[in-house]
């Protein structure tokens, strides 16, 4: 998975939507087949996906492109992937799945439709959407099901499945989900990936709440943050970027700890701190994600 700031969430009947996103600043788009599209009007909206994946990947080819599916218990994820298994998608979020059985099914499904409609095979990745009880309590199973799951979406919404499902009371400061968050962060950095994403503030009003749940999230560990607001995508993309001030911090920690190098020492002090290895480990972690966000010009 590309480096991902922010996700919005755009509903794929709205046309033009997209294109707001990514002037917005999003890293990726996710259009929505699932709850923001009327039963009446699912057909239609899949080929104005599909039509909106390809001006995407079209005009602006480093946003990335995801696609939340119906979940498989409607009957209907077939249908969707027929039309919008398509180049120029990198995935999909797949709502309301209960465990690693449910990741081998839609495996299989995106197996078939990505060889059907001539997309490069194992191209399309999930992004898995933890939104019931069975999904947190298994996530780290439904994480090695298939090569294709990238990461964890861990969603705290207020009143939404998540919260149905477990049983918890929302409250700002996320007290009742830090147990859920933590660990789907646990599962997604033992897997060995990089960017577990969580989700998301529906209070639009409450800007500094906005701006709370994103710093919160990343000292937790977070790497992103899917959003349903366009003003929401500049505050994950400043949180969750490397600020100029660390950058030049870790800069000269390499430099700090290269000049001990040339002296015979592994370790150092730095700005008042003990650095070795380890920490010049982190610091080149930090530098080259914004080197990678600014190659990308998403800073």
């Amino acid at each position: 998975m590309k480096p991902t700031r922010s996700m919005l969430f755009v509903p794929g009947h709205r046309k033009g939507w997209a294109e707001k996103a990514v002037a917005a600043g999003a890293d990726a788009v996710i259009l929505d087949l699932e709850d923001s599209v009327p039963m009446d009007m699912k057909a239609e909206t899949r080929h104005m996906v599909a039509e909106t994946i390809a001006d995407l990947a079209k005009n602006h080819p480093d946003v990335g492109v995801y696609v939340r599916l119906n979940a498989l218990e409607t009957g209907m994820t077939g249908d969707d992937l027929e039309v919008v298994a398509v180049p120029g998608c990198d995935g999909y979020l797949p709502p309301k799945t209960y465990g690693a059985r449910d990741i081998v099914q839609l495996e299989a499904l995106v197996d078939h439709y990505e060889r059907r409609n001539g997309v490069t095979a194992g191209s399309l990745e999930f992004v898995l959407s933890l939104e019931t009880a069975q999904a947190y309590a298994e996530c780290e199973a439904m994480l090695a099901a298939s090569p294709r799951c990238a990461t964890l979406f861990a969603g705290t919404a207020r009143d939404a499945d998540v919260s149905r499902s477990i049983g918890f009371e929302f409250t700002p400061d996320g007290e009742e989900t830090l147990f859920l968050r933590s660990k789907a962060v646990l599962a997604v950095r033992a897997a060995g990936k990089d960017f577990p994403i969580v989700g998301l503030w529906q209070d639009l009003k409450d800007d500094d709440g906005a701006w709370n749940f994103a710093r919160y999230n990343k000292r937790l560990g977070f790497r992103g943050m899917v959003s349903i607001h366009p003003k929401h995508v500049a505050i994950a993309n400043e949180v969750f970027s490397p600020s100029q001030g660390q950058v030049d911090f870790y800069r000269g920690m390499i430099d700090a700890f290269e000049a001990g190098l040339e002296k015979g020492l592994a370790a150092v002090t730095y700005e008042g701190m003990h650095i070795d290895y380890a920490h010049v480990k982190t610091a080149k972690e930090v530098i080259a994600l914004s080197e990678t966000l600014a190659q990308r010009g998403r800073q």
